[in-house]
């Protein structure tokens, strides 16, 4: 195989049921100038017998089946770009599938705009248990370009609007600018991973949906949100983030705000461990101003939900 432009690696985790739309998703693509890279983390369901079918596909330059289970995606990730041949990777993660136009839309945008380092488009979720589609993401413009000295207060604080790995393209040789920092963590190194390579070059973000980020109940993300596990891990991650980006002290206190407050709210029984636990870790990143303000945020939060069930009970009797 000669040398693709991007290389698109598919680390897989129990997750035959959909192994065969992924990667029939990426091979299927009509920009095929890539190369597929398919990573087993030791699965103990049927993953192995369908990815054995594309064993002499001539797209698929790598099969490697782990002995043991790294008990990491992001040590996955590492393994994939290191065997990877081409300038642009691609983390197509193996529940997920994506449109047939997929590269051939964010290759033209790093195309017209060369000093990007990151490309991505917008994500559509598929609620496997409703069986629904609905924007999981979204952009008021066809494509948008941001200076790397913009994009993490404006698209990663107070929240990762990169969702879904499957959504990205980033160019090869900034990967070897990224800390280990982010295998440190089991949920938010993404978050982490995508900060530091936008801090090394441009960001194009298409306005086209053109990934879909399925929801099912064996994800490891849904049910962290479920039990509340996330939170620890994104104050770590917002902590990071101003030690080491220079964030200024208002825009580290309004997102740390933002996030107790979608803590406070969940609609989700979290786990009374982690609730006492996280609270704790909150109270820790409190400063006289931060109080302030929760209280008035919550005091808000408390009005509305007071006030909004009686006028939807008059609305509707």
């Amino acid at each position: 195989m000669n040398q693709p432009l991007v290389s698109v690696i598919i680390p897989n985790y129990n997750h035959a049921p959909y192994l065969t739309q992924r990667i029939e998703s990426v091979l299927n693509q009509t920009y095929q100038d890539f190369e597929v890279i398919i990573l087993d983390d030791k699965s103990t369901d049927n993953s192995r017998d369908i990815i054995e079918q594309y064993r002499n596909h001539p797209k698929v330059s790598h099969i490697i089946y782990n002995e043991e289970n790294s008990g990491s995606t992001f040590k996955q990730w590492k393994k994939g770009i290191e065997l990877a041949k081409g300038e642009w990777i691609w983390i197509a993660e193996s529940d997920d599938w994506c449109e047939p136009v997929f590269l051939e839309n964010l290759v033209s945008l790093t195309n017209k705009y060369p000093s990007a380092g990151l490309a991505y488009c917008q994500s559509l979720l598929y609620n496997e248990a409703q069986n629904t589609i609905s924007p999981a993401t979204s952009i008021s413009k066809i494509e948008d370009f941001i200076s790397k000295e913009h994009y993490l207060s404006e698209k990663l604080i107070p929240f990762c609007s990169l969702i879904n790995a499957s959504m990205a393209i980033f160019r090869k040789e900034l990967y070897h600018l990224v800390s280990p920092e982010y295998k440190n963590y089991r949920l938010a190194g993404d978050w982490i991973f995508w900060a530091e390579i936008s801090q090394q070059a441009d960001v194009i973000i298409s306005g086209k949906y053109h990934n879909y980020f399925r929801q099912h109940d064996i994800k490891v993300s849904m049910n962290s949100l479920k039990e509340g596990s996330n939170y620890p891990e994104e104050l770590k991650a917002l902590a990071y983030f101003k030690t080491h980006f220079s964030i200024p002290e208002e825009h580290y206190n309004n997102a740390i705000i933002k996030h107790y407050m979608r803590f406070k709210y969940s609609k989700f029984p979290f786990n009374p461990g982690i609730v006492e636990k996280t609270e704790l870790l909150f109270r820790n990143s409190f400063n006289p101003e931060v109080e302030k303000k929760i209280k008035k945020e919550t005091l808000k939060n408390r009005l509305l939900y007071r006030t909004i069930p009686k006028y939807l009970n008059l609305f509707f009797k």
